[in-house]
């Protein structure tokens, strides 16, 4: 019998779309939707999975329990990032669990500590992966520290974002703050605007790359190193990779030069960086694909500052997407990196295609 797949995506609505009925009355920050996946891409994933067998769409909207329920798929592949709370990209895994279905990618437990930066930063910490120095304002305490640090030891110039939010929500180019008040005031607009504390963490000076991971245990491995290269942002810009380099700037009829794939890199730095990134993946029990980014001190040690279970995947060459960049330079097509990934989680779970 041919594989039936279930496909859990969130899609992004147009710009002028009022908040989901059933959202209470609250301020939405512009940004409120940057995470979901627009038509093209859930049409192409749909494209690459039909070559597996008969596909499903299963949108994660508040029926999804009951469309799971009634599709009972043999397998679903999830993209969806969810809306509401710190745990919204654990909720569709743990509706498949609850309703014992398989699906690809990280459980809900390495979901929610991927979104929660404090939680994976503990993670990483414990497990003796190098992260920034950070601190957490706004959660009822002036600071709560993280790496012995204290809100007067992190040195400035530091970078304040959100403390659960992905795909550069909330990082302007505000986020890099070079005075005391600029962190006191960044930290107050990100507890009004999103709802959430604010994570303040040191600035890295170095060279600054992501790591797009598939597979799992001894064979997790890393595709070509991406690199961010910030001379090609406009002049004057802040050398981060937030929301305006993400999204205002980086248009498909005028890509920023901002990746290099392969990146340029001696084979020792290439290493650490791998093993960093595999650390990560690991520290928090990632499965069947994730995207680690990384950037590197005043020595040139690499340092992970977060962890992507749900990687981005736009489809079109021109959008500059790390994940697909990657996967192209290790020879994959978009559709050879799709069903990649869903024959990972098929052969987690001892299943075969």
């Amino acid at each position: 019998m041919a594989l039936h797949i279930g496909f859990a995506y969130n899609e992004k609505p147009p710009e002028d779309d009022e908040p989901p009925s059933g959202v209470p009355p609250k301020p939405w920050p512009h940004d409120r939707y940057a995470e979901w996946d627009d038509p093209a891409t859930i049409a192409a994933v749909e494209r690459a999975l039909q070559r597996a067998g008969h596909v499903t769409r299963l949108e994660a909207d508040p029926e999804f329990p009951l469309k799971l329920s009634r599709a009972r798929p043999d397998i679903v592949f999830n993209i969806a990032e969810g809306l509401h709370g710190p745990n919204r990209e654990a909720h569709v895994p743990a509706i498949c669990e609850f309703l014992d279905v398989r699906y690809t990618g990280s459980d809900p437990l390495a979901l929610g500590l991927a979104l929660d930066k404090r939680r994976a930063k503990e993670a990483f910490l414990a497990r003796g992966v190098p992260t920034p120095d950070y601190v957490v304002l706004g959660d009822g305490a002036d600071a709560v520290p993280g790496h012995h640090a204290t809100h007067a030891s992190i040195p400035l110039p530091a970078v304040v974002k959100p403390l659960f939010e992905g795909s550069s929500k909330g990082i302007p180019e505000r986020a890099l703050c070079y005075t005391a008040s600029a962190v006191a005031v960044r930290a107050a607009e990100i507890v009004r605007e999103y709802g959430q504390p604010a994570l303040v963490e040191r600035f890295l000076p170095g060279r600054e790359f992501t790591c797009a991971i598939l597979g799992n245990g001894a064979d997790a491995r890393v595709l070509p190193i991406v690199e961010i290269v910030f001379e090609a942002l406009p002049d004057g810009a802040a050398p981060i990779y937030g929301y305006e380099a993400k999204w205002v700037w980086d248009t498909p009829d005028a890509p920023l030069e901002i990746f290099r794939c392969p990146a340029d890199l001696n084979p020792a730095l290439a290493t650490a960086i791998e093993r960093a990134a595999l650390a990560a993946f690991h520290a928090l029990g990632c499965r069947d694909w994730a995207r680690v980014d990384l950037r590197l001190d005043e020595h040139g040690r690499p340092h992970v500052l977060e962890i992507n279970p749900l990687p981005g995947i736009l489809p079109d060459p021109r959008q500059n997407s790390c994940f697909p960049k990657a996967a192209r330079a290790a020879g994959m097509s978009y559709d050879d990196l799709i069903l990649r990934v869903l024959h990972i989680a098929l052969e987690r779970y001892g299943m075969r295609a």
